[in-house]
Order: structure tokens, then C-alpha cells, then sequence
């Protein structure tokens, strides 16, 4: 194929740094890049354990990760040349390195399962279902870190051999990881820096108010219910319903990154569970379940909300998942066609299903200087394949032995199937995660879940053995998919895989040492009662839970509980069709339709998430109307900053509940009536 000439291929990204020279391996991995990315890993780790734990979702931190760690460098960097010390210049590689070992480090948050199924096993998610001994394990620290070991690394080798496939030859697109790179590029032109220098102190700022805000809250928190964490927004009834403010500025920032419709869609399903669902449900007290059974009781009204939340779960992502899955396979026959059949440009925009793989597109400019010079770079370093491939079976040997003995309730034959099927799986999902920037891992854990929960049985421990199968999968899928992701970042900021590679492995090995540690010392505090009561929400471990209930047998269920399960799952199965089929036929009413997954998940965290959640949106739609420059700019950087101030002020919660310390304060929000109740009690009191 020739080669497009400069006129032909348009602006180039690589021409601006074709004078460097690319750093060897020694200078892009080096003891400055080490230590930023264990300051900050350890960082966006809390951040992470923090979303996680108290609302399930976790936007991506790669953009933190990437403009934190160009800061922090870049300050190292002046402090060396204040005292004159030689360094080595700071470069796109070393920044994509530290990006690199950073996400690793801060994804083992979700893929190790500290908001989903570790905690699903345990008492807190059981609720008052605690005489089930055999479906009850409760974490252990040593069990968690060697656990992750296992089952992160697999996934580091499991694609190894299939880089140049995905990379090179499918070219697949991983928009993430492309939206990084091409951050990480600029931030090191001249523009770019000055840019990001101000973002970062957007960044800060936001960050301290965070910090102060916990920190002034504190004080008016002296027992349960104390504080602004409970401000009657909508009055008085509709708090009794759950329907307040509780000035979470995680919530608020998540509200702030993602799209309109899905913070809209949260409202209305709230509305629908806690203001419709549940009032009906508590009607039926007494009929349908015991009147005297605990909120918590996943026998009673919780189980209600939780199994409709899970079916509605798995309605929309049995959806996703077979349409990804066609689509996939469409894209990979069309792409294998093209090359004998010579695809021509009129039709390049209904080549394949996902505008973000555009084949017909990325063939006309497959020859140019940029993509010449960055295919050199990526196939120059030699990681032989039978290598990856003999890492990955000693670890699956090692974890058949190991594993079962951790937890015994699921067997080493079960385990034997996991690890024989999971490189096909993660395959197909990594290749879907290239086209479509969807991560279905958590949903391949579910089906093994329901897969070994089934034959399992409750009776003989099914729900733990589905939710270690679960936890299996996740584990090697998601650092299969973050591996490639990140690959493609280094592919397109010259940075040799070798070194994504290492510092992968790093950043995971950091990760599940790191994560373990956070999570126990909050487990502990929740278990001792002396820290917030809400520490420990887990929404999202009562679905895993629920989803293992399900599938290992019906006892303990709470009456009617499957006949409403299939009524929300043929009606969420009706309306996540009806959702992409009017976004494919391109009707007006598509813009409009709430996501099936959000009004699923309102049923299942509070619905003060999608309260403060709907605040942060309503701030940037505000903040949209009267600066749309700044906004634009400087919105991202705001919210990553109350995210991480918000998890670095619940670790200086944490670490006042261990030292016992108590604030000095109380605020309450009472009604009229009760407050006259209240003055004359303490009129009866003798005064001091």
C-alpha cells in the first residue's frame, strides 16, 4: 500500500514530536514516575473506595490520573531545578506510564469487587438474613489480597498474545484510551501545559472546599440522624420517604460528569420505587411478609425493591449484551471482507454498526506518517507470545488449588471451566469494549454467577460459590480490557508496550495491596459501630446477593417476589428495546427515554443518590447557560476535584471514628409539632 504524502494525510500529532528521540525503557519507567504513581494511586484509590462503597458508580479516572500526574511531575521537576539537581526531561511516555500504573492501581476498586461481591458475601448485605451460615463469609484481609493476586494477573496475560490483533490489524479504537492519549499529547506542547496548570488548580480548589465542607459538617454530627446529611429539601413527608438532601459531594460531582438523561432517568425511577413501589409494598405488611422483620431483611420489603431492581438489571443487560455481541460479530466479518472486496469511500459511513470503528476511514489513512511511526514503535519491543501464555497457565494452576481452598463452597472443577473459558470471553469482550467503550465484564460475572449459583445449590453454599465465580471473571476481564485499553493509549503516545506493560503490572500490584488495606480499615470501622452508620451503603451488594439468591434456589424469598420479578424484567426487556430502536430509526422520542439501567438501579440505592446527583447536573446545566467557555474547560476538573476531596474527607472520618473522637455538636430537622414536644420536655428539666 503507498504511502499518503503530507497534502494527503492532514494534520499530524507525531510530526510535532518526530524530533525527540523515543525514551528506552529505563528512562520512560523511572523512580519519579514510581512514586507519583504511588502517591496518587493511593489516592484515586480512596476516591474510588469511596464512590464505590456508598453508590456503586465509578466514573472514569483516567483524565484525573492523567492531569494530576502531569502536575505532580512537573512540580518534582522545579523542585530539582531549584537545587540544581540533574533529572531526565519529563515526557508524553513517562506521563502515560504513570496514567497507566495509577488506573490500574485505582480500577482494582471495582474489578476486585469491594462495593459488589466481596461485600455481597457478608452479613451487612445478608441484612437480617444472617442464620445462613453457609452463604455468609465474612472478608478477611488475607484472603482478599491473595484472591486479587490471582485472579488480576490472569487477566494482565490472558490478551497479551492478542495485542498486534487488536491494536494493529482491527484497529480497534478504545475511545477512552484514545481520548487520553490525545490529552496526555497536549498537555506536552506549550498550550497544553498552560491549560492544564489551570485545570489542575481548578481541580485543587474544588478539592479543598470539599475537604473543608466534611470537615465544617463534622461538628453538627454528634450521633445518628446529626448533621446537614439529612437537610429536608422537599419537607418533612417527603424525607420520611427518603427524599432529601444530603450535600454528598461525590453524588453531586458524578452528577456534574454524566449525561442529562441519566441523572434524569435516576429521578424518575426513585420517584417510581420509593414514592410508588414502596408505599404499596408497605401496604401489604403482614400479608405478603412478617410486619416484624427488619428494613434490612431481604425477606421482606428490601428483598422486594432489590429482586425487581436485579431482574430490570438483567433484563437490560442480557439486551446490551446480545446486541454488542451481534454487533461485534458483524464488525469482525465486515473488517475481514473489506481487504478482498476493496471497500469503497461513498459507503464508509455504514460499513460497520459503531461510528468509533470506521473502517473504511482508518484504511485510507492506514499509511500515513503517524500511523507508520507508531506501528514501529508498538511491534519494535518483543513480548513473546508463549510467555504470556505460560504465565497464564501456572496462574490458573495455582488458583485451581488455591482458590477453592480459600472458599470452599465452590470446587476446583468449577474453577478448572472459569479459566478454560475465560480467554474466549474476554476475547469478545475486549474486542466490544474497542468498538463500543462498553465494559461488560460485570455482566459475564453475573451469567457465571447464575451458572454456578444453580448447580451449586443454596443448600450447599451457592450463593458464596456464584458470587467467587463472579468475582473470578470480573477479576480477569477488567484488567484484560484495562491492559488493552491502556495499550492503545501507549500505542498512540509512542510509548513501547513493554513499558505499559510493567507499569500495568505495577499499578495492579499496588492495587491489591492498597485497596485490601482501605477496605478493612472501613470494614472495621463500620463492624465496630463507631464510625457513620451509612459508612458501608453497599446498594450494589444487595444486587449481587440478590442475583445469587435467585438463581441457587427460592427459599427465604418474600411472597410474590418472582411474579413481580418477571413482570420488570419483560418490562424492562420491552423498553431498552423500544429505547434502541427508536435511537437507531433516529424519532424525536428517543432523546426522551429513560435508561433502563437507572430506573433499575433507583430501585436499589437511596433516593437521596439521585437527589444530589440531580443537583450537580442542574449546576452545569446552569453553569452551561451563563459561562458555556468556562463550563466547557473547567466543569471535568471541578468535579474530579469534589470527588476527590469528598473520599480523602471520609479517610479523616475514618480516622477520627478510630480514635474514638466524637463531634461536639448536634443538628436536627423536626416539624412544628414535634418541636413544641421538644421545648416543653426540656422545660421540665432543671436548669444547670
Amino acid at each position: 500500500m503507498e504511502h499518503l504524502d503530507d497534502s494527503q494525510e492532514g494534520i499530524s500529532t507525531e510530526r510535532a514530536f518526530e524530533a525527540d528521540p523515543i525514551p528506552s525503557l529505563s528512562e520512560t519507567i523511572t523512580v519519579r514516575s514510581l512514586v507519583v504513581s504511588f502517591i496518587l494511586g493511593a489516592a484515586l484509590s480512596a476516591v474510588a473506595m469511596k464512590i464505590s462503597l456508598n453508590s456503586g458508580f465509578l466514573p472514569p479516572l483516567t483524565i484525573p490520573a492523567g492531569l494530576v500526574g502531569f502536575y505532580l511531575s512537573r512540580a518534582w521537576i522545579r523542585v530539582l531545578d531549584c537545587f540544581k539537581v540533574p533529572h531526565l526531561p519529563f515526557t508524553c511516555q513517562e506521563n502515560t506510564v504513570i496514567q497507566t500504573c495509577v488506573v490500574a492501581c485505582s480500577a482494582i476498586t471495582f474489578s476486585g469487587g469491594f462495593g459488589t461481591y466481596i461485600l455481597a458475601m457478608g452479613k451487612s448485605a445478608a441484612g437480617g438474613d444472617i442464620e445462613d451460615k453457609k452463604n455468609i463469609v465474612d472478608p478477611s484481609i488475607g484472603r482478599l489480597i491473595t484472591f486479587l493476586f490471582l485472579v488480576s494477573f490472569s487477566g494482565l496475560f490472558i490478551l497479551m498474545p492478542f495485542r498486534k490483533v487488536m491494536i494493529i490489524r482491527h484497529r480497534l479504537t478504545y475511545p477512552s484510551g484514545m481520548a487520553t492519549a490525545h490529552l496526555i499529547n497536549s498537555f506536552h506542547t506549550p498550550q497544553g501545559a498552560s491549560n492544564a496548570r489551570q485545570q489542575v488548580r481548578m481541580l485543587f480548589r474544588s478539592m479543598g472546599g470539599a475537604i473543608l465542607w466534611d470537615a465544617f459538617q463534622w461538628f453538627y454530627s454528634a450521633a445518628r440522624g446529626c448533621g446537614f446529611r439529612a437537610f429536608p429539601l422537599f419537607g418533612l413527608e417527603a424525607y420520611k420517604r427518603g427524599f432529601y438532601f444530603d450535600f454528598c459531594m461525590t453524588n453531586v460531582a458524578i452528577g456534574m460528569l454524566c449525561p442529562y438523561i441519566i441523572t434524569i432517568s435516576l429521578f424518575v425511577g426513585s420517584v417510581i420505587s420509593w414514592g410508588i413501589v414502596t408505599p404499596y409494598l408497605q401496604s401489604k405488611a403482614g400479608i405478603w411478609y412478617s410486619a416484624e422483620l427488619s428494613s434490612a431483611s431481604l425477606s421482606g420489603i428490601r428483598g422486594y425493591n432489590i429482586f425487581i431492581g436485579v431482574s430490570m438489571i438483567l433484563a437490560d443487560g442480557l439486551f446490551n449484551l446480545l446486541s454488542i455481541l451481534f454487533c461485534t460479530l458483524c464488525a469482525m466479518y465486515k473488517s475481514r471482507r473489506q481487504p478482498m472486496q476493496g471497500g469503497s469511500e461513498d459507503d464508509s459511513d455504514t460499513q460497520l454498526p459503531f461510528h468509533c470503528l470506521n473502517a473504511a476511514e482508518q484504511q485510507k489513512v492506514a499509511q500515513s506518517f503517524d500511523d507508520r511511526r507508531r506501528a514501529q514503535v508498538f511491534v519494535r519491543d518483543r513480548i513473546p507470545n508463549s510467555v504470556s501464555i505460560l504465565c497464564y497457565i501456572l496462574l490458573s494452576v495455582v488458583s485451581v488449588v488455591t482458590i477453592p481452598y480459600l472458599y470452599p463452597e465452590i470446587n476446583s472443577l468449577h474453577v478448572t471451566l472459569i479459566y478454560l473459558a475465560a480467554p474466549v470471553f474476554a476475547f469478545c469482550d475486549a474486542y466490544g469494549f474497542g468498538v463500543t467503550d462498553m465494559n461488560l465484564s460485570s455482566t459475564y460475572g453475573k451469567l457465571a454467577m447464575l451458572l454456578i449459583s444453580s448447580v451449586v445449590g443454596r443448600s450447599n453454599g451457592g450463593v458464596i460459590a456464584g458470587l467467587v465465580a463472579c468475582g473470578i471473571v470480573m477479576g480477569t476481564m477488567c484488567n484484560s480490557n484495562s491492559l488493552m485499553q491502556e495499550l492503545k493509549t501507549g500505542y498512540l503516545t509512542l510509548t513501547s508496550p513493554r513499558a505499559v506493560f510493567v507499569s500495568q503490572a505495577i499499578g495492579t500490584a499496588l492495587g491489591c495491596v492498597i485497596n485490601p488495606v482501605m477496605f478493612w480499615a472501613l470494614y472495621r470501622v463500620q463492624d465496630g459501630g463507631g464510625g457513620d452508620e451509612d459508612l458501608l451503603d453497599v446498594p450494589y451488594a444487595r444486587v449481587y446477593r440478590g442475583i445469587a439468591m435467585l438463581s441457587s434456589g427460592q427459599n427465604g424469598l418474600p411472597m410474590h417476589s418472582l411474579w413481580l420479578c418477571r413482570v420488570s424484567f419483560a418490562l424492562a426487556l420491552a423498553l431498552s428495546v423500544f429505547r434502541d430502536v427508536a435511537a437507531r430509526k433516529r424519532w424525536r422520542v428517543a432523546e426522551y427515554l429513560p435508561s433502563t439501567i437507572c430506573v433499575a438501579i433507583a430501585f436499589v440505592v437511596p433516593a437521596r443518590m439521585p437527589i444530589d446527583m440531580f443537583v450537580g447536573s442542574l449546576a452545569v446545566y446552569l453553569w452551561r447557560r451563563t459561562d458555556p467557555r468556562k463550563s466547557r474547560a473547567f466543569s471535568a476538573a471541578v468535579a474530579s476535584g469534589l470527588i476527590c476531596g469528598d473520599g480523602l474527607g471520609m479517610l479523616l472520618s475514618s480516622v477520627m471514628a478510630l480514635t474514638h473522637a466524637r463531634a461536639p455538636i448536634c443538628i436536627k430537622f423536626v416539624s412544628n409539632s414535634d418541636n413544641v414536644r421538644l421545648e416543653a420536655f426540656l422545660a421540665t428539666l432543671p436548669k444547670s
